[in-house]
């Protein structure tokens, strides 16, 4: 009886776990996008290749909505007022893991307003559970929430605002667009951490000494945000997972600069860490630095 009892819960976890496999599937998605006159060829071409990810993800594995309704009663001239307000909203059910080679874009104007075009391959996973819920924030000359912004002009510090309802590791990449690399921007160089182990419902504001702990402010790197062209484009990717896991293979150049690593290296040793860790989540913020 109790070996049945036994066979009967193994069965019964495998199954659940079965229930819970997350799907990966290879991809390729195309976007027509029809942007706005107030935006440059560069943004429409991040608001493109964004769209056609998923768009991807939500033609493969759908979509969550939600709709939440509230009721407003106010006073007006003596009288009450009624309004009510419903707010819908959707989620895809799949993150986007890597992106297979470089994604094409075709750019057309038609009656002088910007379409761009962007076709991309790559690789996508279902979410089958709640995901961390994350904050982080790019903060620009400031250490406050009103601070964040995405736009940069050169000679401006950035600072990162981040925050987790759970215990685990954290680490941040600069990837220049241009020059096709990528920046360990944490750890700090001076570390020994493989990964910054972050505290659960601890905000943490880091790039800043004035905001680190008083012993670990020695070894604190501060950046400035710099741009020799009109224009420069960077991705921040903040990586953080509950289980441990290893920063990139990455080598020191100069002294004042951080670590760093080729973009394609970058590319697959993030995939490969988020294929083994179903729990990592990934952060990409792009940052636009003008002169």
């Amino acid at each position: 009886m109790g070996t049945r009892r036994l066979l009967s819960i193994a069965l019964f976890i495998g199954l659940s776990v079965g229930c819970l496999a997350q799907r990966t599937v290879r991809v390729c998605a195309e976007y027509i996008y029809h942007a706005p006159e107030n935006i440059t060829v560069e943004q429409a071409k991040l608001v493109a290749l964004d769209r056609a990810k998923i768009q991807a993800i939500a033609d493969e594995f759908g979509t969550l909505v939600s709709q939440s309704n509230t009721t407003f009663i106010r006073t007006e001239n003596g009288n009450s007022v009624v309004d009510f307000q419903s707010i819908g909203g959707s989620d895809v059910k799949g993150e986007w893991i890597e992106t297979i080679g470089e994604p094409k874009y075709q750019i057309d104007y038609e009656e002088n307003h910007l379409v761009v075009t962007v076709t991309v391959n790559g690789k996508i996973r279902e979410i089958t559970a709640s995901q961390i819920d994350l904050i982080a924030q790019v903060l620009c000359n400031g250490t406050t929430e009103q601070c964040e912004r995405s736009e940069f002009k050169d000679g401006d510090d950035l600072y990162l605002r981040f925050q987790s309802p759970v215990d685990g590791y954290l680490t941040v990449y600069l990837v220049d667009a241009v020059a096709q690399t990528a920046y360990c921007l944490l750890p700090y160089r001076a570390s020994d951490e493989v990964a910054c182990r972050i505290r659960r419902d601890t905000p943490y504001v880091f790039f800043s000494k004035s905001n680190a702990p008083a012993k670990e402010r020695n070894d604190v790197d501060e950046y400035v945000m710099t741009c020799s062209v009109g224009q420069e484009r960077n991705d921040l990717y903040i990586i953080f997972s509950p289980n441990t896991f290893v920063k990139a293979n990455s080598e020191s150049v100069e002294e004042l600069r951080p670590r760093q690593l080729e973009w394609t290296d970058f590319q697959k040793w993030l995939a490969k860490g988020r294929g083994r860790d179903k729990e990592m989540r990934v952060v990409a913020k792009t940052i636009m630095i003008k002169e």
